[in-house]
């Protein structure tokens, strides 16, 4: 089933088995600033220059029999034996140099996307629908929220001086009805195609899954899917109907899901680089 990326999601890579070597341990955390190439892990206790980035790592000494990287959202953590000393942790880092930078590079990149996604609740603010930009507008005349598609506005029937908190739920309220709308006429198109019938649908709020299905027939989808555009979402409902036939990952699930939507890789790929509105 699809898994809803989170902000603090990690990439691992587990390297070799360390020869025994002295320990030697590691020099202490410099105060300075890494360089504007750089990355710095708040809880660094090492630096390494890794091609042109100054890299700054924590270093976590575990009762395990390898050295471990993980790139995380505060950056490169390193958990390697007791015995193991630095200077073959170095060799170790450069000889996946560049897995560890292009992991580093992603994680930047989708931090910065996140602090770009922070919705400010505001007349004018912007929150994505459909894979499209919806203006916020308030509009104290308006009854509940009312979206004029033509000018890609939303028109929230809030009184002047209306708290984030209020802003947040009426648009958070609208997104939800149109989500149950959108996925109920996306299953109606795709059900009969794959030969299943659907018992209940129901909309999640999980924090880790765009969607699940039952063998009773139920399915449940992540109303946040509604940010996205519609092959995004056809790639989710498809993929929770052909669960209905094929209640596994299968060739034969994945064989399912292409009899119905030929490129569902192209939309699958992009739902994993989508990065979710941010609602406080």
């Amino acid at each position: 089933m699809p898994s809803v990326p989170d902000a603090a999601s990690t990439s691992q890579l587990s390297l070799f088995d360390a020869p025994p070597a002295p320990p030697a341990p590691p020099p202490a955390a410099r105060a300075a600033a890494p360089s504007p190439g750089g990355f710095l892990h708040p809880r660094a206790q090492r630096e390494i220059r890794l091609g042109e980035h100054l890299v700054g790592y924590e270093l976590r000494r575990a009762r395990r029999r390898s050295i471990g990287f993980v790139v995380g959202a505060e950056g490169l953590s390193v958990s390697a034996p007791r015995w193991v000393g630095a200077a073959d942790i170095d060799a170790a880092l450069r000889a996946k140099a560049g897995w560890i930078l292009r992991k580093l590079h992603e994680q930047r990149e989708r931090g910065r996307r996140l602090a770009a996604a922070r919705v400010d609740w505001r007349d004018g603010a912007t929150i994505p629908f459909l894979g499209r930009e919806l203006v916020l507008r308030l509009d104290p005349t308006a009854t509940g929220a009312v979206l004029d598609a033509e000018s890609g506005t939303l028109r929230l029937g809030l009184p002047q001086g209306a708290t984030r908190e209020q802003w947040r739920d009426a648009v958070q309220s609208w997104l939800q009805r149109q989500a149950r709308r959108v996925f109920e006429e996306r299953i109606a198109g795709f059900a009969p195609q794959l030969g299943v019938k659907v018992g209940r649908l129901t909309l999640s709020s999980a924090a880790t899954r765009w969607g699940s299905a039952s063998a009773n027939g139920s399915i449940r989808l992540n109303w946040r899917l509604v940010h996205f555009a519609l092959p995004v979402i056809d790639y989710v409902v498809t993929h929770e109907l052909a669960h209905l036939r094929e209640m596994n990952h299968s060739a034969a699930f994945w064989g399912v899901v292409r009899s119905v939507m030929p490129d569902y890789e192209q939309a699958r790929g992009a739902l994993r680089h989508e990065v979710l509105p941010v609602f406080d």
